[in-house]
C-alpha cells in the first residue's frame, strides 16, 4: 500500500491553504491578549439602541376577556355538570348525611369551570356555592348521627 491512498485526498500544501476574510464592519478586533481563563475579548460588537416607543397601549390580562368558542370547539366543559351535581348533592344531603361525596365532586368541578376563561362564570359561582352548602348540611347530618349514639358497641 502506497503512503496515500488513491480513496484519501491528499493534504492541503502552503499553495492551497484557506484564506480567512477580515471582519465586516459592525465588528471590532480586540486589541489585547488575555490570560488563560480569562475572556479573551476576540470579536465585539457595540450595543444595540432599543426601539423607540411610538404609541402606548395597555393590554388587557387574559382573564379578562374570554375568547369566544366556535360552534365546533372540543374544551371541556365542566360548570354546567358542577351546577348538576350541587344541586344533586343538596337534594340528597337533606335526605342522608352520605351525600357529601357528591357535593365534594360538585365544588371540584366549579373551581376547575372557574379557573377557564370560556366557561359561565356565574354558574360556575352558583355550582361551588350550592357543593358547599350540600357539603356543610352533610357534616350536620353526620355530627347529628354520631350524637345519637355509640357507633362502636
Amino acid at each position: 500500500m502506497s503512503e496515500h491512498d488513491e480513496r484519501m485526498p491528499r493534504p492541503a500544501g502552503p499553495a492551497e491553504a484557506p484564506t480567512v476574510a477580515g471582519a465586516s464592519d459592525d465588528v471590532t478586533v480586540a486589541d489585547s491578549a488575555a490570560l488563560p481563563g480569562e475572556h479573551r475579548g476576540g470579536f465585539q460588537r457595540e450595543f444595540t439602541e432599543p426601539v423607540p416607543i411610538t404609541e402606548t397601549t395597555v393590554a388587557e390580562p387574559e382573564w379578562a376577556t374570554a375568547p369566544a368558542p366556535s360552534a365546533d370547539s372540543a374544551l371541556p366543559r365542566s360548570g354546567a355538570w358542577a351546577l348538576v351535581f350541587g344541586i344533586l348533592g343538596l337534594a340528597v344531603s337533606f335526605l342522608v348525611g352520605w351525600g357529601f361525596l357528591i357535593g365534594l365532586v360538585g365544588a371540584g368541578l366549579a373551581i376547575a369551570a372557574l379557573r377557564r376563561p370560556w366557561e359561565s362564570r356565574q354558574l360556575a359561582v352558583w355550582a361551588l356555592c350550592l357543593s358547599l352548602v350540600s357539603v356543610v348540611y352533610s357534616a350536620g347530618w353526620l355530627w347529628w348521627a354520631s350524637t345519637q349514639g355509640p357507633l362502636f358497641g
